[in-house]
């Protein structure tokens, strides 16, 4: 057998309305991508999806002896019993997507939250690339952050370290806060649409770029309110980098330069002067990178111990 026919993985980034699959090599090489809506038509529905767009991948593949595994980042809580809990996917409170993943494709299935997969992502091949140290914030419907100490990523007690968008950033607490936390209800996609009575953040956006003034002023304060919310994350965690990923993150050159400046303003201040901030070169793909990344591992220790016995 070709040594090297087993080095590729199928990486899949489930959201709450796209999922996107790829194949993806031992290099970080993305190819044959698919991306398509979310089928939100039943709490199985995205399950079968995955299942679907699997096969038609290693049918494009050629055998499905080249794939030695499988990746899936969720947008939600993954448990350690293996279950997901996503809330923005119907029914999905103890969704056991691993187990029926594997008995349906037959493959080694991992799968783990967007934000952990993304810092993973960028620490494999993008922004944070080869450090041990380092915070991914995710910017888009919502605001997570991808956390690394000494190489190891920061779960916690219950697997919810990272919820960023629930810190405390001004006095403001509406309604909205209490659903979502603070920072998402300031800050978020959501956030900037209220804020410019617009459909999406990318209407506010595109408004701001056209030099509309109460446009350019909502992402110079969304960006203020990031800072603040990063410069806790640099305080507690002292990241050699922050990467800013999700969808929001396309409009960085509105509101990175605010944010570097209220971390700079409010966080401790040795960590402040050595972290670097910088926007995601991996856009999308860094969800599907990281679940690869783990789902290549998962392979190798499942090739070496086949080996062993």
């Amino acid at each position: 057998m070709n040594p090297m026919a087993e080095n590729y993985v199928i990486g899949v980034d489930l959201g709450g309305t796209k999922l996107a699959a790829a194949i993806v090599d031992d290099k970080g090489q993305v190819s044959k991508q698919t991306i398509l809506a979310v089928d939100t038509s039943s709490s199985l529905a995205p399950v079968n999806q995955i299942v679907r767009v699997t096969r038609e991948l290693i049918r494009a593949k050629g055998a499905k002896r080249t794939i030695s595994g499988m990746g899936v980042a969720v947008p939600g809580l993954v448990r350690r019993d293996g279950t997901v809990w996503a809330p923005n996917l119907r029914g999905w409170k103890r969704m056991a997507l691993a187990q029926r993943l594997k008995r349906a494709l037959g493959l080694p299935v991992i799968v783990e939250s967007d934000r952990n997969a993304a810092v993973l992502g960028e620490s494999w091949c993008g922004g944070a690339r080869g450090k041990s140290d380092a915070i991914v914030l995710m910017l888009g419907t919502g605001i997570g952050a991808g956390i690394l100490s000494g190489g190891h990523l920061v779960r916690g007690a219950h697997e919810l370290s990272g919820c960023a968008g629930w810190m405390v950033v001004a006095e403001k607490y509406g309604t909205e806060a209490q659903n979502v936390g603070q920072l998402e209800s300031l800050a978020a996609g959501p956030a900037i649409a209220r804020a410019g009575r617009a459909r999406n953040a990318q209407s506010v956006a595109e408004a701001a770029r056209r030099g509309d003034r109460t446009s350019i002023n909502i992402y110079l304060e969304a960006g203020r309110m990031l800072g603040y919310g990063v410069a806790n994350l640099v305080s507690l965690f002292d990241p050699e980098i922050v990467v800013i990923g999700g969808g929001l993150a396309k409009a960085s050159d509105l509101f990175l330069d605010a944010l570097r400046k209220a971390v700079k303003e409010r966080a401790q201040p040795i960590a402040a002067s050595r972290v670097r901030i910088v926007k995601s070169p991996l856009g999308s793909h860094a969800n599907l990178l990281g679940v690869a990344r783990l789902a290549g591992s998962m392979g190798r220790i499942g090739r070496r111990r086949r080996t062993k016995g």
